[in-house]
């Protein structure tokens, strides 16, 4: 099964408190490399990172509102897709969907549960990112603006390295996006309006694709009166919300040399090109920390501040300064992806950063906390550095 086969792994930190990164560990085609800075006073960003001889899976969630709905499909969505993928002969688009379907379903059925002590469960949500690459072929699927680029070399006419977007963003600042929805709602006027800056469906989110947000997808939740004790009352006619999860195959070829897996903390402050450019580069070894030293690096240049400071920042007041950030970078050795895999390659696991970065040294073991989807916060207040 393989939620048993999930295993958290510490890996290094130094230099900022906030920051969680593992240099260098191998997959069947390649290496990868993980980081996690932390900006909220609970991490809202969720990642995963499962290893086979015959298959990886990357799972990058970008929570809003809060962290249980990251926190839960960091915990579910890995074993339904392996669940279904057994059931039907292997991974595909379908499959993918179903996984997307049955996590949203439990999460549904969980705030349901959940909302005569804690109301609010019915505002969080979670931008949800995967990539897959079984037998040569790469799934990319994603609801949000979390993204994926895949870093390849160029073809007749082209540069030398290109960087190709592969995934969706469902975000209304994009014209195209803002089309959509307001096709999806043409007796509602104001189902997109621009606020505080932004372009933002009813006034409130950016995304048009979630895991949660239930109270903007199903009536009966916006309506309950608990609810409406913690939130304001939504007028719509329809969820204005949905969790159909865009989906790329794409047969991977030997131009193709690595794939960035990022939430959207990454990509406000670095373009496609700059961070493909970064990847190319430098090592491999610390590479996902080094994008995200350059995104703080850009944050800091934005709000006139040093670098060096906004390390120094504590969790939550930092997140005036940057958004959560998680990044992963999959390495594409063609090589090896058509060669036997070795002993180290061939051993199946799951590597998951610490579900909170400011708990890593916490007395209470990170395992502990990690299983609770409403985390005791007291208890995390008390560690200090």
């Amino acid at each position: 099964m393989l939620r048993s086969c999930c295993f958290r792994c510490f890996g290094r930190r130094n230099g900022d408190g906030l920051l969680w990164h593992m240099d260098l560990k191998p997959h069947a085609s390649g290496d990868f490399s993980i980081a996690v800075v932390q900006a909220n006073s609970s991490l809202e960003d969720q990642s995963q990172v499962f290893t086979s001889p015959s298959a990886t899976y990357v799972g990058v969630y970008d929570g809003h509102g809060g962290p249980e709905a990251s926190r839960f499909v960091n915990r579910h969505l890995f074993p339904y897709l392996h669940k279904f993928s057994k059931e039907q002969g292997g991974l595909s688009p379908d499959v993918i969907k179903k996984a997307f379907n049955a996590t949203e379903e439990d999460f549904t059925r969980l705030v349901k549960r959940s909302m005569p002590v804690k109301p609010q469960i019915a505002s969080v949500g979670s931008c949800c990112l995967v990539g897959a690459i079984s037998d040569g072929e790469l799934y990319v699927a994603n609801l949000g603006d979390s993204r994926a680029v895949l870093g390849r070399r160029g073809f007749d006419g082209e540069k030398s390295l290109v960087a190709e977007r592969l995934s969706t963003d469902h975000n209304v600042s994009c014209e195209n996006v803002r089309k959509e929805v307001e096709a999806l709602h043409p007796d509602d006027s104001h189902i997109v309006v621009y606020c505080r800056g932004v372009w933002r469906i009813k006034g409130i989110i950016q995304v048009s694709r979630s895991i949660g947000d239930v109270y903007l997808k199903k009536p009966e939740f916006h309506r309950d009166p608990v609810f409406q004790q913690y939130g304001n009352f939504v007028p719509m006619k329809r969820p204005v919300l949905t969790a159909e999860p865009s989906i790329v195959t794409r047969k991977l070829i030997p131009q193709d040399l690595f794939l960035i897996f990022a939430s959207d903390g990454l990509w406000e402050h670095l373009s496609d090109e700059a961070a493909v450019q970064i990847v190319s580069k430098y090592p491999r070894a610390g590479i996902a920390k080094r994008l995200v030293a350059a995104a703080l690096q850009e944050a800091a240049k934005k709000r006139e501040v040093r670098y060096k400071d906004i390390k120094k920042i504590e969790r939550g007041i930092r997140r005036h300064f940057h958004d959560d950030i998680t990044v992963v970078v999959i390495y594409l050795d063609h090589h090896k992806s058509s060669s036997k895999p070795n002993h180290k390659q061939g051993t199946a696991g799951c590597i998951t950063p610490p579900v909170d970065i400011f708990s890593y040294n916490s007395d209470e073991a990170v395992e502990n906390s990690g299983d609770k989807i409403f985390p005791n916060e007291e208890s995390r207040s008390r560690v200090a550095y």
